[in-house]
């Protein structure tokens, strides 16, 4: 009697066609993913981006929002005062705002604040002493100190370490520099600069609501940090507890 012949043994006499068969099932699955599916993902991803943990993509990524946040700011801080782009120096908001993009993101000074950076900025910027742009001067102070808090730096990898305290520290500063552009006025009583207004004809808190992603950002990423070095601290109690080597590869 002739032996049993199992259907599978077919594809094993075969192995060309069990691999197009495989393969079809694989492409097949993923067409029906969406478009942020693996292999999306994968398309779509940076050669940099394998050299970033968890944590390091999303401070990457909030640095990314924050100062983006800060250059719509800048925008419509002059469209409310139109003087302060006049006092710039160009001649539309645009070339103003990517002047003043550079010198953030390339860390170089801005010349009307005469060298100074972050908080020492921030506060000439705002003081009723201060003569110059104060959009641009302010917007280029907050954005060089959530660059200083960072590190010095606005992409982040495996070998960068960002302290907490100083994100959460900046966050702070951002809620006092929201109060301060609400409330400071020069000798006349009005507003150094107009923002946020309520009034009979309407409101427009956008101000108030484009800081308060910032600062929603700064507290979420000072907060993952923390507990990356929290959970790094604990696995190493841990291994001393159990008597447990450490990994070396």
């Amino acid at each position: 009697m002739p032996r049993a012949f199992h259907p599978i043994a077919r594809f094993v006499r075969r192995p060309c066609l069990l691999l197009t068969c495989l393969s079809l099932l694989f492409v097949s699955g993923c067409t029906h993913q969406t478009g942020n599916g693996f292999i999306a993902q994968m398309r779509d991803g940076q050669p940099q981006e394998f050299l970033q943990t968890s944590v390091d993509r999303m401070a990457t990524l909030a640095m990314r929002d924050n100062l983006n946040s800060l250059y719509r700011l800048m925008g419509k801080l002059y469209l409310r005062n139109p003087e302060e782009l006049r006092k710039s120096g160009f001649l539309d908001i645009n070339t103003a705002v990517k002047q003043v993009r550079l010198a953030v993101e390339q860390q170089q000074p801005l010349p009307v604040l005469g060298g100074r950076k972050d908080l020492a900025a921030l506060s000439y910027a705002m003081s009723p002493e201060f003569l110059g742009d104060r959009v641009g001067a302010f917007i280029y102070a907050i954005g060089s100190m959530l660059v200083t808090a960072h590190g010095n730096r606005i992409e982040f990898y495996m070998t960068d370490a960002i302290n907490p305290t100083f994100v959460h520290n900046a966050a702070r500063n951002i809620e006092k520099a929201t109060w301060i552009l609400a409330q400071r006025q020069n000798k006349e009583g009005q507003p150094l600069l107009f923002s946020n207004e309520i009034s009979e004809e309407g409101s427009n808190l956008s101000f108030a609501t484009e800081f308060g992603k910032i600062v929603a950002r700064l507290d979420l990423l000072a907060q993952m940090l923390d507990e990356r070095y929290r959970r790094i601290g604990l696995n190493y109690a841990q291994s001393l507890l159990f008597l447990n080597f450490l990994p070396v590869q």
